[in-house]
């Protein structure tokens, strides 16, 4: 998550797709992860939101796995859930993932949402003032004879696509297609997250 920054935005903290119980969802299928993802989340998303103290806080889409996830989440992943919304407003966006999401999780669900000229929705479409979600970006950028994958954010300053916030979310590389029908070109910035800060690097020069 990241808090908004002008516009009348800086009250506003947009979650970039969580997929909570992910790790429930693979040991469903026989694949067995370390059942903590969900926790994990929770606690960094808690983090976030301590630091910035939102007003209104908007998630876009794919905030559980499955259809079914939110009914897996355990009694106190659910109880931090509900903390994280006390004193604010919580907009759950449905994602490809979770088109479906029931009343009881607290908060509004919507298709998406529109605040001043800024478009919040789940799967991109590339409209000037757009902040979506869905396509989880990464850039892989080689430094000092190595290289480096770390989740980013993709924007050219009209329209911006979301990192994934998961602890066990993948992520599509920039240089995709999918991102190439967003933007038209390469003149995009991958905001990279770095250990400590953020790393704005033309797309062009990213793997």
């Amino acid at each position: 998550g990241n808090a908004g920054d002008g516009d009348g935005l800086d009250s506003i903290c947009r979650l970039r797709p969580l997929h909570l119980e992910k790790g429930s969802s693979f040991a469903q299928r026989g694949v067995l992860l370390p059942p903590f993802d969900t926790a994990a989340t929770l606690a960094r998303l808690s983090a976030v939101i301590a630091r910035h103290d939102p007003r209104v806080v908007i998630a876009l889409g794919d905030s559980f796995h499955d259809r079914d996830a939110h009914g897996r989440l355990l009694p106190d992943d659910r109880d931090a859930l509900s903390a994280l919304q006390v004193r604010r407003d919580w907009i759950w966006i449905s994602g490809n993932h979770d088109p479906a999401l029931p009343r009881d999780l607290g908060g509004t669900v919507a298709d998406e949402v529109a605040i001043g000229p800024i478009m919040f929705r789940h799967e991109p479409t590339g409209a000037v003032g757009e902040i979506a979600g869905h396509l989880h970006p990464k850039a892989r950028v080689s430094t000092r004879g190595r290289s480096v994958e770390r989740r980013c954010f993709a924007s050219d300053g009209e329209r911006a696509v979301m990192p994934a916030f998961g602890a066990y979310t993948g992520g599509l590389s920039i240089r995709d297609v999918a991102f190439a029908a967003i933007f038209q070109t390469l003149a995009f910035t991958a905001h990279v997250l770095g250990d400590r800060k953020v790393h704005s690097i033309a797309a062009s020069r990213c793997c």
